[in-house]
């Protein structure tokens, strides 16, 4: 499990690079050095709120998606797999109920002409 600094390093590095941005122009757009610039990507140094906010600004983001963690696809199809467990688990018991209450009419209906016949 990743700590906040190594999530941040690691938004900081997607976001940065997806804005197609270097370290130099990002330290400088968001008015910080590149050597603190590149301490926060290497998760060794953690910035105070005002400069979260600078970096969010610098790459056009909410802050909150500086600290956000990423679903992997591992997470995804955990979640997934879940999903589907749990909807053939309830059609299971659906199933079953249906098929229960099927058979129970049937056996009533058996009944009631077995005792037609015997009358």
């Amino acid at each position: 499990m990743m700590n906040i600094r190594e999530i941040l390093a690691e938004n900081i590095k997607e976001k940065r690079r997806k804005k197609g941005l270097t370290q130099e122009k990002l330290a400088e757009k968001a008015g910080m050095s590149l050597q603190y610039l590149a301490m926060l990507e290497l998760a060794r140094k953690f910035p105070s709120g005002e400069m979260l906010e600078r970096l969010a600004n610098a790459l056009d983001i909410e802050t909150y998606e500086l600290l956000a963690i990423a679903p992997s696809a591992n997470n995804e199809l955990e979640t997934l797999r879940n999903d589907i467990i749990y909807e053939v688990k309830t059609l299971n018991e659906t199933l079953a109920k249906d098929v229960t209450e099927k058979i129970i009419k049937t056996i009533k209906y058996i009944s009631m002409e077995e005792r037609k016949k015997n009358k």
